[in-house]
């Protein structure tokens, strides 16, 4: 008789329904949903959501490779990658199509393959709607030589693979703006681009992800949300082999390597890796505050101080220990509050190593050893 075991998971998240074994395990995946990266480093930066993905990280910045392959001597930053390497030697793949019976190293590879049967191309050229299953064969497509593209804009020379795609180019220089939102009055150089605004105002979001049932507005949006399931990371840096679910990400690590940071502040000249970031910055010089409370008046730079602010007029306190029942507004306080339970200290001092469990207790302690903050 087959025995089977069940493996009990009673932590689960409220956003998605996955559950996980240990809490400390779901305070992780949570920070999916919120967005909260806790842990920066000092050295570019970059944010984390896991003490263990920072550590990781910095070794990117000391060159640390501590896990070798005892087969060839190829070092690695960390033990997944070196984990997927040791399948070449051995020879494992472990991830089987069930259509076909391929089966890959990797994953990401299998969940690339399985497009082959499923017809399933969400890579859409801008120019001329071609779709394509991989990311690489857009970028392919779209590197054509400018001799095959029939088209040309005479005022930048710009060339198109059709007349459709030159017709929505040249509204770049004439300004034109022919589909406007009978709701706001926003206009727009493409109708798919009206009718993608329109579901802010409707509030539709026709994309439904199959495995827990959030919705999405963009089926863009959905892909990358589906990549949270499926673990798939196309974008991949040739640099140190890190991989990516968005090529944003990946744009934005990249600058690790080179240092770059090209959007400069001309107010007070601080720079930025990204242009979302400056843009945030700037309106600390600007005074702009675009996001207002409609209960108090009160308004914020962002969007998601707004969300935050509202559940004080809502009493809403959504996020619950299931230790103690104690229930919080913001999840950040929930996770200063589980290092009660759970002893955790993530903040140690350097001068004497006395841990903390939040970040101001430590810059209070310092003091102490007359540190400069």
């Amino acid at each position: 008789m087959e025995r089977i075991h069940f493996v009990e998971k009673p932590y689960e998240c409220k956003e998605c329904g996955k559950a996980f074994r240990v809490r400390q395990q779901l305070t992780f995946h949570h920070r999916i949903h919120t967005g909260e990266k806790p842990y920066e480093c000092k050295e570019c930066g970059m944010a984390f959501r896991q003490t263990a993905h920072l550590t990781r990280h910095q070794r990117l910045h000391s060159g640390e490779k501590l896990y070798e392959c005892k087969e060839c001597g190829e070092s690695f930053i960390c033990g997944p990658d070196l984990r997927v390497h040791q399948k070449i030697h051995i020879g494992e793949k472990p991830y089987e199509c069930k259509e076909c019976g391929k089966a890959f190293r990797v994953r990401g590879q299998l969940t690339l393959h399985q497009r082959i049967h499923t017809g399933e191309k969400p890579y859409v050229c801008t120019e001329c709607g071609k779709a394509f299953r991989q990311y690489a064969h857009l970028t392919r497509h779209q590197k054509l030589n400018i001799a095959d593209k029939l088209y040309e804009c005479k005022e930048c020379g710009k060339a198109f693979l059709c007349g459709s795609g030159l017709r929505v180019h040249h509204k770049l220089h004439t300004g034109e703006k022919p589909y406007e939102c009978k709701e706001c009055g926003k206009a727009f150089r493409v109708r798919q681009q009206l009718t993608l605004h329109q579901r802010i105002h409707t509030g539709e979001k026709p994309y439904e992800c199959k495995e827990c049932g959030k919705t999405f507005s963009r089926g863009y949006h959905l892909i990358l949300h589906h990549r949270i399931h499926t673990g798939e990371k196309p974008y991949e840096c040739k640099e140190c082999w890190k991989a990516f679910s968005r090529y944003s990400q990946l744009i934005s690590h990249q600058s690790i390597h080179i240092g770059v940071k090209p959007y400069d502040c001309k107010e007070c000249g601080k720079a930025f890796r990204l242009l979302s970031q400056l843009t945030q910055h700037q309106s600390i010089h600007i005074g702009e505050k675009p996001y207002k409370c409609k209960e108090c008046g009160k308004a914020f730079r962002l969007r998601q101080k707004l969300t935050l602010h509202q559940s004080i007029h809502t009493g809403e306190k959504p996020f619950e220990c299931k230790e103690c029942r104690k229930a919080f507004r913001l999840n950040s306080s929930l996770i200063q509050h589980l290092r009660i339970h759970s002893g955790e200290k993530p903040y140690e001092c350097k001068e004497c190593k006395k841990a903390f469990r939040q970040h101001s207790h430590l810059t209070h302690h310092l003091k102490i050893h007359n540190v400069k903050i």
